[in-house]
């Protein structure tokens, strides 16, 4: 092929006009990210936001410079509308990247801004769950919103479209009972994200399992239970069926330890190895505690010890470790006021038959 045919051919022209707006675009695309990220440096947020925009970035500025070229060709090249339509599904898909990237870097710049791995994160984890749910439940409407653009660039699925109406009304209501859990899972999201009945790193209860919110999806929340175990739960179990929240306020809690001791145990002596074993604790912060009677059956009676921690976490510890230090105590200065069950044997007489039961059960009390 000589030159003067090349160059007589109908595509010679606008495939030059092609390579050098794809050139051009790819320069910019270099030039300006350079530059807008050693400008947007001391500005945390945005400079993220020109981190995660640059990819897809580098995929559209040429396909709108291609669209520009292909838009300027003369109408009568061979296979012209089919790359247009072909260039137009590229533009639409890099569109729909560029804003789920834009949606993901302002989400992490937040999370950055706010850390958890903090003393008080109270503010930190509603920050963390509003930004997160929030943050894909617009992914997820970027997502289907590009894909409809998509669909409706064709010819047939427009077509197909006005086909469908004449039977809106039964495939709306197979479509609605099709999408419940979907629409109810993305409702419930956006109720949680704005009223935040949990967040991130929340201690809950939930199916009698004691975990904390590990993650919280656009559908569904990873509950990590203590021994490791992962519960999913879905986002509307939160919006129709009670829950325990632990933290919802504050990370502080209340423990509590109970023992059951004999009637003769003196609470004096008790209450002041209490008071030793709390403020020795490491776990304790300062607020509160006590020793009550609670109850008192016929055989012992219930004492109760409140103590307080900072977190979930440390009132468990704390009160593990006040239950056996009481226990240790009482074991050392007042084992014979635990409480047992005595049985007492009665006299042996020849009326009394080996087979017949010779014993009587006697309330605890303190052995002699």
């Amino acid at each position: 092929m000589t030159f003067d045919t090349l160059t007589s051919h109908p595509w010679f022209a606008t495939g030059v006009a092609a390579l050098i707006a794809l050139t051009v675009a790819l320069i910019v695309h270099r030039v300006g990210s350079l530059v807008l990220l050693r400008v947007t440096r001391p500005l945390p947020t945005v400079h993220l936001l020109v981190q995660a925009a640059s990819p897809a970035a580098r995929c559209l500025l040429p396909l709108l410079a291609l669209q520009g070229v292909w838009q300027a060709a003369p109408e009568g090249l061979p296979g012209l509308s089919g790359l247009r339509h072909l260039n137009a599904l590229a533009l639409i898909a890099s569109f729909t990247w560029l804003a789920l990237q834009l949606i993901n870097g302002f989400a992490d710049a937040v999370l950055r801004r706010h850390p958890v791995d903090v003393a008080d994160n109270m503010q930190a984890r509603r920050i963390h769950t509003q930004t997160r749910v929030l943050s894909r439940t617009a992914m997820v409407i970027v997502g289907i919103i590009g894909a409809a653009m998509m669909l409706i660039t064709f010819p047939g699925a427009r077509q197909v479209g006005a086909s469908l109406l004449a039977s809106a009304g039964v495939i709306g209501i197979v479509g609605g009972l099709a999408a419940k859990p979907v629409f109810s899972n993305l409702i419930a999201g956006i109720q949680i994200a704005l009223t935040q009945p949990i967040r991130i790193d929340d201690v809950l209860i939930v199916e009698g399992e004691w975990g904390r919110v590990e993650e919280i999806t656009g559908t569904y929340v990873v509950l990590r239970i203590w021994d490791e175990r992962r519960l999913i739960i879905p986002l509307n179990y939160f919006m129709e069926k009670p829950f325990q929240n632990w933290t919802r306020n504050s990370a502080q809690l209340l423990g509590s330890v109970f023992l059951y001791v004999d009637y003769t145990t003196p609470l004096a002596p008790l209450r002041e190895a209490v008071e030793r074993i709390v403020k020795s604790a490491p776990e304790w912060d300062g607020r509160f505690f006590n020793l009550v009677v609670t109850d008192a059956t016929e055989r012992s009676m219930q004492l109760r010890i409140l103590c307080t921690a900072a977190s979930s976490g440390l009132a468990w510890d704390l009160r593990c470790r006040v239950r056996e230090g009481v226990i240790d105590f009482m074991q050392r200065e007042y084992p014979e006021h635990l409480p047992r069950l005595r049985i007492e044997g009665g006299p042996q007489t020849p009326e009394t038959s080996p087979t017949r039961a010779p014993f009587t059960a006697v309330p605890a009390s303190p052995s002699p």
